[in-house]
């Protein structure tokens, strides 16, 4: 699943240091490995070694991050298909959150992911669609998904769309959704990938902020055997958006839906839908990864992309592994979610199958646990693949510290994202905003000089993408999360420094989650915390305060949940909602949301600095409330 960029330029700079290949060590999970190296002078990485040989992974990391424009401008020049070619390289000013890359170039990314490869080997297969039911996966080839991409362009004009207009696509992962996405790079249009798991209301709110002019959407989804209303709801969710303009609808299934005067056929316009016509991956491309590991980064790169339609489980805990069999899969990258859900259905699902075709495994979308990458490097890959955990997020557009690249045979810790990429400079930084020096430190994770693959703004409110990026530590990017730095360099993610919870992959404020249940009229307050699980990595805990006329307190925590889903999604719903009297507050009335946390992680001896809470005896009315609520549910069970 090459990414942008990991592109062949990067490949051809790597050579045999690409690092694909070898058994990675397995030392004890926590376990730094010996010191290879000293921390450079900003105690941000280990310092190359003197000797390092031209062209390797230490000599190529120390150029990307000493000549940004000298390592980046020739991959751009080879890798790419300009335009217009740029004059210059980098110009970028955190301090200003001033981002400019391959300046006066002009390019178009679709070109680059279709036309490159029709024009050298057009029946090479694109992408391979694992639709719902095993077995009856679709290839599609680029001449094929250029075809597609430039109908669909030509009706995206038809219907007015212009350059800079905002294009939704609420769609499962399909060939058509890859289309999609392509055909708004292809004529200047903004698309906004939303996640079809999402519900009206969700789905309205994204609309809305990005003033969408068309929506493209599917008359229904499958996932899992169950079918998906997504049209209905997409019909939902436009009774509130006065930008929408047209709602282009394709078939996913022969099922008849309601058309309105807002909806507009698509086969009709655009394809000679044939059976089997409609086109798969582990990964959804309404989030990041789908983009830049399902979408784009594979396609520039001429490569045969997976897109899964379907659930890990259905119609069986075998289902990753026989399609890896069918398909001969070389490189598999899944969340830990995934992996901790297939771990607890034991190892025969996985040995049933052959796996002899897999190279490299890959963990993303939150930290994976040191059971979860054992079981996936010892049963899945039979203690043979390279297996990668890697750490990025949404705005940084692609991987920015894994195991690979690197040497040939170099070390891959458990659990540990370990390496920068080229060009990524990490620092950790104290309370007090000074670099932490040295290594067997932790502190905020933050990135000290530009990238390409960044994001510029966030669309209307450049202010907002400032403050919350580089306004915490001027002259540094910010990326909210926190990071321990190992004697030999490494890094591991420790987790978020704010209120964002990672729920199975999903990044959720508890803010989004808290106004969902203030809208039940009989609770006035709650709070919400991220709590670790054993299946979704992490799950949401809401303590909440129900009025005294509200009756029943089990159904109002039923309507609770039934809401979050209706308002959010399925995935938001918290896992646990105890009902209490009060919550924990400082006399200037903030919920002190850690004292929760602390509470339900087994941790209430260590509570650390109470002295701001407004009435300590509180804790020990909600440990009452909450040891009652557990020796409820073990009598249950």
């Amino acid at each position: 699943m090459a990414a942008r960029t990991l592109g062949r330029g990067v490949g051809r700079l790597l050579g045999s240091l690409r690092g694909l290949s070898g058994q990675p060590a397995r030392p004890p999970c926590g376990v730094s490995a010996p010191r290879r190296a000293a921390s450079g002078p900003s105690g941000s990485a280990p310092a190359v070694a003197a000797a390092a040989q031209p062209g390797s992974y230490p000599a190529l990391s120390a150029q990307a991050a000493r000549e940004p424009a000298a390592f980046w401008g020739p991959l751009a020049r080879d890798t790419l298909m300009w335009d217009t070619p740029y004059h210059t390289v980098w110009d970028c000013d955190f301090s200003t959150g001033k981002i400019g890359w391959f300046l006066g170039g002009q390019l178009n990314v679709s070109v680059n992911c279709l036309d490159q490869h029709v024009r050298k080997s057009p029946e090479s297969v694109a992408l391979i669609w694992e639709r719902d039911e095993p077995g009856t996966e679709v290839r599609i080839t680029y001449r094929e998904l250029l075809e597609t991409t430039c109908r669909l362009a030509n009706t995206l004009k038809r219907y007015g769309v212009h350059r800079g207009d905002r294009i939704a696509i609420y769609m499962p992962v399909s060939p058509l959704a890859v289309a999609a996405m392509l055909a708004c790079a292809r004529i200047g249009a903004v698309h906004t990938v939303i996640f079809a798991g999402f519900s009206a209301e969700s789905l309205a709110g994204r609309i809305n902020d990005a003033k969408c002019k068309v929506v493209i959407t599917f008359n229904q989804g499958l996932r899992g055997g169950r079918v998906v209303e997504l049209k209905k709801i997409v019909d939902e969710a436009v009774k509130h958006c006065p930008t929408v303009q047209h709602v282009l609808v394709a078939q996913r299934t022969d099922n008849k839906v309601h058309m309105g005067d807002l909806d507009v056929p698509l086969e009709q316009l655009v394809f000679d839908h044939q059976p089997g016509d409609i086109f798969g991956c582990v990964a959804d491309i309404g989030w990041i990864t789908g983009h830049s590991y399902v979408v784009y980064g594979p396609l520039c790169n001429g490569a045969t992309s997976v897109l899964f339609e379907s659930t890990p489980v259905y119609p069986n805990a075998g289902r990753y592994w026989e399609t890896v069999e069918r398909l001969k899969i070389n490189q598999f990258y899944g969340a830990p979610t995934a992996v901790r859900l297939l771990l607890k259905y034991g190892d025969a699902w996985v040995k049933k199958y052959d796996r002899s075709s897999l190279r490299t495994l890959g963990s993303v979308g939150e930290p994976i646990n040191c059971e979860a990458w054992e079981w996936l490097h010892r049963v899945v890959g039979d203690s043979r693949c390279t297996l990668v955990d890697t750490w990025w997020q949404t705005e940084t557009g692609g991987i920015c510290i894994a195991p690979r690249p690197s040497e040939e045979g170099a070390e891959i810790l458990p659990a540990m994202a370990m390496r920068p990429f080229f060009g990524i400079v990490p620092v950790l930084m104290d309370e007090k905003g000074s670099v932490v020096e040295g290594s067997n430190v932790s502190g905020a994770l933050c990135i000290s000089q530009a990238w390409p693959g960044m994001a510029r703004t966030i669309y209307g409110d450049h202010q907002r993408f400032v403050d919350a990026y580089f306004k915490a530590y001027p002259g540094y990017y910010f990326t909210g999360d926190g990071a321990y730095r190992t004697e030999s360099g490494y890094y591991q993610i420790t987790g978020r420094m704010d209120d964002v919870i990672n729920i199975s992959g999903h990044r959720l404020g508890t803010a989004e989650i808290e106004d969902a249940i203030a809208d039940h009229p009989a609770v006035p307050e709650s709070a919400v915390i991220g709590y670790p699980h054993d299946i979704k990595g992490e799950a949401a805990f809401a303590f909440i305060v129900v009025k005294d006329s509200a009756g029943d307190s089990d159904v109002v925590v039923q309507e609770l949940k039934s809401m979050v889903a209706t308002k959010i999604a399925k995935y938001a719903v918290p896992d646990e909602i105890l009902v209490v009297k009060r919550l924990p507050k400082t006399r200037s009335g903030k919920v002190m949301r850690r004292l929760l946390r602390k509470i339900i992680t087994s941790e209430a001896q260590e509570l650390g600095d109470t002295t701001t809470l407004e009435d300590p005896s509180i804790i020990t009315e909600i440990l009452s409330v909450y040891q009652k609520c557990k020796d409820k549910q073990a009598a249950a069970k």
